[in-house]
């Protein structure tokens, strides 16, 4: 009866973890809106200086006063006189009205696994539902500035790494400004601010560059990837704020100096570099309406008359490539790599990342080199699991003087203790040795369930035939009968063919156990497979293969281990049809 109500427990416990996973994860990390694709609401914002504040620190700000306007994609971009950007991996346009960076598209990634979806967006014009922009600019006093609706001239009409731009505008007072553009042949930017002074007397400017962008595009932040504000400030990468928290506050200052600045998703990332050797704030704040930016303010600037002073910012506007923010981070970019949200354990997931792509060009095919890394674990592990077994069949052959210990010492817990401690040192058996294998795969499995779900390298990784993305879910799935039924299976119910390979696998593995069980634990194993099964089909269809992979290597291996330790074998066979003996004698009682 005992049993029976155990076993019952156990049921309703997994089918709250089945059926409550999806809706604990939606509530704990609730997913953002849909993408706005039409028109949205926002504001054309005016700068203005606001000088020195009390903290002594200089800021800018929006007049927020200003009219509503809706834009569309097209029309924003169909103004004219903007400069062409045609660089290696960046294209897109450059706004002469306020000198704004805001259209720029990734040649080399796709917005789907489709190849005609077109290329990924990153900045989009003010008042367009997709906005993301970067501008540059001066804030002070005594000396009228440019603003967002300066009309900037410009002596050239695209920008390639071997074509610079330069913006110039004139205030008509004696004082000139200039902003030269150039590109690299990746993701960076750069803006030499100048400011030149031929009035009679100094004027006081403070540079500053901003990224403004909405919220309503941005990736789901959630408890083991970070999506949002971001920056290097002080020696350290602050992943500390998300959307909300900026919203709640308002504003947010970094601690210390800014060595770089942005926004990021998971895959993608928009940051101001401050010129080498200056010192320069950094701060976030909400905008109002799913608005928010990250500002870079410098310290100010007096020029003298006859005097010039500049000021040079770099933006990277791109794909957080590990290969490419590692260059950054040599050329002098100050722990550019860890953009990406490796998490405590970088120092073993790099090694993984390291390890697959290297197998990815050996093999050409990401699946493959799944298959590979997990060949070469199991057989670095296989040494330990060969001890375990062995161990294991050392704890049978013991278990007579195990029984003679128990039975003398059964009324002393401590002394019979003592005794098993000293009969497993005196045999050399480790009853722990047979966990070692498993527990040394937890790691390995958290590396590279990071690793598919942070590496853009792994984005759009085909495998074979319908497994055309390795980093997102197996499309194939069951309940509508892959693809042939008009609807989508929620998640929990959507059970693809990986997903039920993994439930077989592991089933076999946990068949082929040769640790006894009592019958609750052995129908509590009996379950667990397909639990797992629903819990793992959402995941990574790579983290589904390597999984099922390991599997099967383990069951190869536990085949031979058995012909290396027959004595386990037959002692598995003969504790199971003794518990099964006796669970069917305790039904007929």
């Amino acid at each position: 009866m005992d049993n029976q109500r155990n076993l019952l427990l156990a049921v309703v416990l997994c089918g709250l973890l089945l059926f409550g996973w999806e809706a604990g994860m939606r509530y704990v990390y609730p997913q953002p809106d849909t993408p706005v694709t039409a028109a949205g609401r926002v504001d054309a914002p005016t700068q203005r200086a606001e000088g020195r504040l009390a903290d002594g620190s200089t800021r800018v700000s929006d007049d927020l006063a200003e009219t509503m306007v809706d834009t569309d994609l097209d029309t924003a971009l169909a103004s004219s006189g903007r400069i062409r950007i045609d660089a290696g991996e960046l294209a897109g346009s450059i706004n002469p009205v306020g000198a704004r960076i805001d259209d720029i598209v990734l040649k080399s990634h796709r917005q789907t696994v489709e190849k005609d979806s077109g290329p990924v967006r990153m900045f989009a014009p003010q008042s367009t539902p997709v906005q993301q922009f970067a501008q540059f600019g001066w804030v002070g006093s005594g000396a009228t500035l440019p603003d967002a609706r300066t009309v900037w001239e410009t002596d050239g009409d695209v920008l390639t790494p071997a074509t610079p731009v330069t913006l110039r505008w004139d205030n008509g007072a004696g004082q000139r400004f200039q902003i030269e553009l150039s590109v690299d042949d990746q993701y960076m930017i750069s803006a030499r601010q100048t400011v030149v002074n031929t009035a009679g007397g100094p004027v006081v400017v403070t540079p500053f560059a901003l990224v403004n962008r909405t919220s309503l595009t941005a990736s789901a932040s959630t408890w083991n990837v970070h999506s949002g504000p971001i920056g290097m400030f002080g020696d350290a990468v602050d992943f500390g704020y998300d959307y909300d928290d900026i919203e709640e506050m308002g504003t947010v200052d970094g601690e210390g100096s800014a060595k770089w600045i942005g926004f990021t998703d998971i895959y993608w990332m928009s940051a101001l570099i401050p010129d080498a050797g200056t010192r320069a704030d950094g701060t976030f704040r909400s905008l109002g309406q799913d608005r928010y930016r990250a500002d870079l303010i410098y310290a100010p600037e007096t020029v003298q008359s006859g005097r010039q002073v500049s000021r040079t910012t770099q933006l990277f506007v791109g794909a957080k490539e590990s290969d490419v923010l590692d260059g950054y981070e040599e050329a002098g970019v100050a722990k550019f790599d860890l953009a990406i949200d490796w998490g405590w354990f970088r120092w073993f997931e790099k090694p993984i990342f390291w390890l697959l792509t290297s197998l990815d060009e050996l093999v050409g095919n990401f699946g493959l080199a799944i298959i590979l890394l997990t060949v070469l674990i199991r057989a670095a592990m296989f040494p330990i699991a060969q001890k375990g077994f062995a161990s294991m069949a050392a704890m049978r052959a013991i278990q007579p003087k195990m029984k003679a210990i128990q039975e003398r010492h059964k009324e002393d817990k401590q002394k019979q203790q003592q005794e098993v401690m000293a009969l497993y040192k005196k045999e050399g058996v480790n009853p722990l040795a047979g966990c070692l294998p498993m527990l040394l795969q937890i790691p390995v499995f958290f590396a590279l369930y990071k690793v598919l779900i942070l590496a853009i390298e792994m984005r759009h990784e085909p495998f074979i035939l319908w497994i055309r993305d390795l980093s997102a879910p197996d499309p194939a799935t069951i309940l509508n009968l892959f693809g042939l039924l008009p609807f989508d299976p929620p998640s929990f119910l959507a059970i693809g063919v990986l997903a039920v390979l993994l439930g077989v696998t592991m089933w076999l593995t946990f068949r082929l156990n040769p640790t006894a069980m009592d019958p609750v634990q052995q129908q509590l194993f009996n379950i667990m497979p397909w639990v797992l099964m629903f819990v793992m089909a959402p995941f990574a269809a790579g983290l589904l293969l390597y999984w099922t992979t390991s599997n099967l290597l383990t069951l190869a291996q536990q085949s031979y281990l058995y012909s290396r330790h027959p004595q386990l074998k037959q002692q598995a066979a003969e504790d199971r049809a003794k518990k099964a003996a006796e669970a069917e004698a305790a039904k007929k009682t």
